[in-house]
């Protein structure tokens, strides 16, 4: 047996009782969490109120799984004493939870800003978001895949692909704004377009928060401020 495998056997392990618990409301949080800004895309692109509309009113299912982790983790490590991987595990699952609702409120900020667009005239800029959006549902999810899968060198991975995101936004906030000089009647949907793109980063950037804590997790490694080896 490989040493990786022995890593691998030995975290999965680890899920059990109250952080197998853990692991699979996290996972029920990350469903519904790439759900939401799927429809929030969706809602954009098709110009659709209604859409719009359901990712406000589940955002509340979303914060409520969240407290629901939180709860669980301050319970497991005040009533189990748990060693360091344990540990890691909780502290871990906490904040790829609390990233997961940074991302869900800005699924929430988009799904409103396209509410606004519905029913303005449509800004002629490129299929630059639905490119973002793309590139940042993929992320998430394979930051997801990544914890569950026990896999840190994926996680790594992931982090690299946030600096094509904030390259996509930065260069369509440009366009956007050339849109405006030319074309005031444009200023308030090119503004909600904007703030969608920038969400939108935002959201690639708490992907990459959880591909680093899955590092953490499985490693031991903080590969937050440039160390990007394991």
């Amino acid at each position: 047996m490989t040493m990786n495998q022995e890593r691998e056997d030995f975290l999965r392990g680890v899920f059990t009782g109250p952080l197998l618990k853990l692991k699979d409301t996290l996972l029920m949080m990350a469903s519904l969490t790439d759900r939401n800004m799927t429809l929030a895309v969706t809602s954009y692109t098709e110009r659709n109120e209604e859409k719009a509309a359901l990712v406000e009113a589940e955002d509340a299912v979303i914060d409520k799984l969240e407290i629901e982790v939180d709860d669980m983790v301050v319970t497991y490590v005040s009533t189990h004493g748990p060693m360091a991987t344990a540990c890691r595990v909780a502290l871990s699952a906490s904040k790829i939870s609390e990233a997961l609702e940074n991302i869900a409120d800005q699924s929430v900020t988009i799904a409103r800003r396209s509410r606004h667009l519905a029913r303005l005239p449509e800004v002629e800029a490129g299929a630059d978001i639905p490119k973002m959006a793309q590139l940042t549902l993929a992320m998430i999810r394979d930051s997801i895949s990544a914890f569950v899968e026990v896999d840190p060198e994926k996680a790594l991975e992931i982090k690299k692909r946030d600096k094509e995101v904030d390259k996509l936004n930065h260069a369509y906030e440009q366009k956007l704004n050339e849109i405006m000089q030319e074309k005031p009647e444009l200023v308030e949907a090119c503004t909600h377009t904007m703030l969608i793109c920038r969400s939108l980063e935002r959201s690639a950037d708490y992907a990459k928060n959880i591909a680093e804590d899955v590092v953490f997790l499985y490693t031991a490694q903080d590969i937050r401020h440039g160390n990007n080896k394991i």
